[in-house]
């Protein structure tokens, strides 16, 4: 639509500028102002105004076609004063033909027509301009890929033939045409125009790859798993013309502001009629002055003002990774008072990792390991994950185990083998030991077994608490004979993200179902003052409630499944990572990327925008407070009139400072740390 009106604007544009030479050459005002005159002919006193009449029709007409629609909902607005403009100025220079008044209009009136259709044009090409992620967007998906067939030839095909299941080769250079899972090949892939990291992304078997991103130096040969509409960066598309076309509550009152303005130029027109009139007598110069005071209303910078800053920062938002659904979540960003994250996935990694090992006398670290990946075999629980991956890490092997049950809520037990408890150091002397039942699990275990723990671990495990790391054992005979600590890692740029919300004035909080001792670890780690723990997924949007029972405007960031009831409930809700249907209907902002540093960027940006919504507003107000009373005459008494054309010429310089200022958010830094005091980056250390 934009890139429409921009092409109609800036065609009659030029060819009414054209046209609008000959009334401006054969003005006779014009030609006493500026000292020059042109060769007369016969009938050359109708060239002015029949070349005027030309350029209102061509140039002028448009603007009434499109006050149409407002004028029938009762609600009067841009085009509608444009329009007004435009038509007073017309009728009276038609009138000045017939009869004589102090001055004609008519090359007020193609000046200020002219001015119009280039300040449409500037707005158009601007939004457009501004509007042009979505495009840009599209253009990243690859017309045509190279598909794999059973033959194991290649096949150039469209895109959009492609289906879930078919393996495509993707070249170094090329873009990956559809979402899928590497299955041979390793390379870089940059995913910038997707998630905003700069840094190229090392893809190897197994690894998920993206629509729409560009492959590095090395050759990919991926298996699709999304297609059309279920890919990433459709999601990604949707997203940001729900963005686009949502309306923003800022815009909504801007647009309410040009209607009032309506009514005010007509209450202006008429006091300026009333007073001129008791004044001087009703005349033509009364008129005039009535006809100007309409003619330079038009808030054009009014309508320009609010909509542009909006739709550049949307576009900013979406290439930086922050994909927003509700504008007016945007501008409350800027409000903010606290903002409360999740903490497993969202402050930490979300991932457990053994980071200590301790055992009894006569068993090795490696020996202990073993036996505990042997049991954990056949569980997906993440402790179970983080055991086997530090054997692996180890190169230890893994006895067989049978019978294998899960202890909900307290661990694990399976049979192991003599030779896998021969291995570990379990057996007794050279006594060759059958299959045995082995434990592996927390406290719970241990006080349903009721065994008794060695001081060592006892010990350990007392240490761990204190850093705040989770504590399993390893129990043969309802005996411990070894003990793993595991932690949850703080993400790096955890520390970071608060020390830099701290620098913007707003208070964090942390929201988690670990134990109080976990919490206050992490918390204090980081340096969060507020603290929930022990909360029940089904709990946590009434935590949010007594923070805003406080007045704070709180903005919950998590991980948009168990996290949607909360960010449902806050002020403004953030999902960290886009990948799940929760996360995209239950936040107002969602993250590409699974950076919790994004949060002060969009504090930043929201911030920003508002700085020029407010500087844009009071270029475009204060242009109608000043040009208002002029031509309404109020220092005639002084010799000073203003000119619809002055008029009309100092609401177009309005508009291009107003166009031009809201293109300098382009410039707004989203780094971080760009702000004084916020900390380098630290070592990834254990949160749980």
């Amino acid at each position: 639509m934009h890139a429409g009106h921009e092409t109609m604007f800036r065609r009659r544009f030029f060819v009414s500028t054209l046209l609008s030479i000959p009334v401006l050459l054969y003005s006779e005002t014009l030609q006493g102002w500026l000292g020059f005159s042109v060769p007369a002919f016969p009938g050359s006193e109708w060239l002015t105004p029949v070349f005027a009449v030309i350029v209102f029709a061509y140039g002028g007409v448009p603007f009434l076609r499109m006050a149409v629609p407002e004028l029938r909902d009762r609600a009067p607005g841009m085009m509608t004063l444009i329009s007004m403009a435009i038509t007073v100025a017309f009728v009276y220079s038609l009138a000045s033909v017939v009869v004589p008044t102090q001055s004609a209009f008519f090359w007020e009136l193609v000046t200020l027509i002219d001015i119009m259709l280039l300040g449409h044009w500037i707005e158009m090409r601007s939004v457009r301009r501004a509007s042009s992620a979505l495009d840009e967007l599209a253009k990243l998906m690859p017309d045509t890929a190279e598909r794999i067939t059973e033959s194991g030839e290649t096949e150039e095909v469209p895109a959009s033939d492609l289906e879930e299941g078919d393996l495509v080769l993707v070249r170094p250079g090329a873009s990956v045409p559809a979402d899928g899972v590497v299955e041979e090949g390793e390379s870089d892939v940059n995913e910038s125009m997707i998630t905003g990291e700069s840094t190229a992304v090392s893809k190897e078997p197994g690894d998920e790859v993206i629509g729409g991103t560009v492959n590095g130096d090395g050759s990919l040969r991926v298996r699709i798993s999304a297609t059309g509409e279920e890919t990433t960066l459709a999601g990604i598309m949707r997203l940001v013309e729900e963005a686009q076309g949502s309306e923003s509550k800022t815009q909504a009152l801007a647009d309410r502001a040009a209607g009032w303005l309506f009514y005010v130029a007509l209450g202006a027109a008429v006091v300026t009629a009333i007073a001129w009139t008791i004044a001087t007598g009703f005349d033509s110069a009364v008129i005039e002055r009535v006809v100007t005071v309409l003619v330079i209303a038009c808030p054009h910078a009014l309508g320009l003002a609010i909509p542009l800053v909006v739709a550049i920062n949307t576009s900013l938002a979406a290439r930086n990774g922050m994909l927003v659904r509700d504008r007016i979540a945007m501008e409350q960003a800027r409000a903010l008072d606290t903002v409360v994250f999740d903490k497993t996935g969202t402050l930490t990694e979300g991932e457990q990792g053994v980071v200590d090992i301790a055992t009894v006398d006569g068993v090795s670290e490696d020996e202990a390991l073993a036996l505990a990946a042997t049991v954990e075999g056949d569980s997906e629980h993440m402790i179970a994950r983080a055991i086997r991956e530090a054997a692996d890490e180890r190169g230890l092997e893994r006895g067989t185990a049978t019978d294998f049950e899960a202890l909900k809520g307290k661990g694990v037990r399976a049979t192991v083998d003599g030779a896998a408890l021969r291995a570990a150091g379990l057996s007794r002397g050279d006594e060759p030991r059958d299959d045995e039942r082995i434990h592996v699990g927390g406290p719970n275990l241990l006080s349903e077994l009721e065994g008794d723990v060695p001081s060592e671990l006892e010990r350990f495990a007392d240490r761990a608490g204190e850093n705040a790391q989770t504590v399993v054992y390893l129990i043969r005979e309802e005996e411990p004979v070894a003990a793993f600590a595991l932690a949850d890692v703080v993400r790096e740029e955890s520390y970071r993200v608060v020390d830099a919300l701290h620098e913007l004035g707003l208070e964090v909080a942390m929201l988690t179902g670990d134990s109080e001792d976990v919490a206050r670890a992490v918390a204090a780690d980081l340096g969060i003052e507020t603290v929930f723990a022990e909360v029940l997924p089904e709990d946590k949007d009434e935590k949010i409630t007594e923070l805003r029972e406080q007045g704070k405007s709180v903005a919950m960031v998590g991980d948009g499944v168990n996290d949607a009831p909360a960010l449902t409930r806050a002020d403004i809700g953030i999902a960290i990572g886009s990948g799940t249907d929760v996360a995209v209907q239950s936040a107002d902002i969602i993250l590409v990327k699974n950076n919790p540093m994004d949060v002060v960027r969009l504090v930043k940006l929201s911030r920003a925008s508002y700085r020029k919504m407010k500087q844009n507003l009071v270029w475009a107000a204060g242009y109608n407070v000043f040009a208002l009373p002029l031509a309404a005459g109020i220092l005639a008494p002084i010799g000073i009139l203003l000119s619809p054309a002055v008029g009309a010429l100092l609401m177009s310089l309005s508009t291009v400072i107003v166009a031009i200022n809201a293109q300098f958010l382009r410039r707004t830094d989203l780094s971080v740390p760009s702000l004084p005091g916020v900390a380098a980056p630290r070592e990834p250390r254990p949160a749980d």
